[in-house]
């Protein structure tokens, strides 16, 4: 286990931790394991919110020497800033941890002004992850979009191969999380190079379909394998705001989970012909790819420096599908 949770910083609003995922995908002994720890210790009280019932149950003195106090929700219906309130002067808390039912849309989830989403954590038991993400795609989005932290637990006996797979399928909904994967000693490590669709040795590296997607997040995750090689893909024009002359972002819309949920998935490209490609037209782009700090990105990142920029003719599938 991490020490994941964030640091106690004194601020106005209560800080609020929520901690989502399916029955059973490790929420509560996530959330034990955390509260017992000596570095998450705060004078005051915790209050934390269980939306479901787990075969997991605290131990009552594990809440009473962290100074936790429980209460329920039971029913969506009843998660309301007015009960929240409620519970805020019976209890009046430094902090909140809710234990959110995976089986609510996160849209509905909202918090009292007083309140502050800090962090949002979502556990996943890789050994259902197939299930869950076929057969309620949407409300696992929810889950993972907004969170910093996705834990795969009991990766036991999950194929490698799958969990690149489950590793793709999230960072296209969520490509700034954090990812861990755990089996039963302990985290995995997954920064090994990846069985990827493509051959980083040629060059340049050629990117059709979905593996221009594999590709973007591959980029994201692990840069260094990437500086210095060059890459060869049809990408539609964008052009944000707050990009400086001589830049523009030839990507991709891509299908994270259904028809209503899309991205665009592009890196920043330097080119002196940046100017002359207007929004949404569709170009070949070659490519050298380079690690910089870019002021849009705030921070370090993936910028192509374009070696050659032609007009193109619309991809048959110009949408890439991570949904399948």
């Amino acid at each position: 286990m991490f020490d994941f949770l964030k640091g106690n910083k004194k601020v106005e609003q209560k800080p609020v931790y929520v901690i989502n995922g399916f029955l059973d995908s490790g929420k509560t002994s996530f959330i034990a394991y955390t509260i017992g720890q000596p570095y998450f210790q705060i004078q005051g009280t915790t209050l934390l919110i269980l939306c479901e019932e787990g075969e997991t149950e605290y131990r009552e003195s594990l809440l009473k020497e962290s100074g936790t106090v429980v209460e329920k929700i039971e029913d969506v219906e009843d998660f309301t800033t007015s009960r929240l309130m409620e519970l805020e002067k019976k209890h009046r808390p430094e902090r909140v941890l809710i234990e959110w039912n995976g089986m609510w849309d996160f849209r509905q989830f909202r918090i009292p002004k007083a309140w502050r989403l800090e962090q949002q954590i979502t556990t996943i038991d890789a050994s259902m992850f197939n299930i869950y993400f076929n057969n309620m795609r949407s409300l696992a989005a929810e889950q993972l979009r907004a969170s910093e932290l996705i834990m795969f637990n009991r990766c036991d006996d999950v194929d490698e191969k799958d969990l690149i797979s489950y590793k793709r399928n999230v960072k296209a909904i969520n490509q700034r999380a954090d990812l861990v994967f755990e089996d039963s000693e302990g985290e995995i490590d997954m920064t090994t190079e990846e069985d990827l669709p493509f051959d980083i040795n040629q060059d340049p590296i050629p990117l059709e379909g979905l593996d221009y997607g594999i590709w973007y997040i591959d980029a994201m995750e692990h840069p260094d394998r990437y500086i210095g090689r060059n890459v060869s893909y049809v990408g539609m024009v964008m052009r944000p705001k707050d990009f400086p002359e001589g830049y523009f972002v030839p990507g991709r819309m891509a299908m994270t989970c259904c028809a209503n949920d899309m991205t665009f998935l592009g890196y920043a490209c330097k080119s002196g012909q940046a100017a002359s490609f207007p929004e949404r037209m569709w170009v070949k782009v070659t490519a050298t790819i380079q690690k910089e700090n870019f002021g849009p990105y705030e921070g370090p990142g993936v910028v192509l420096h374009a070696t050659d920029v032609q007009p193109a003719a619309q991809p048959e599938e110009p949408v890439i599908n991570f949904a399948g």
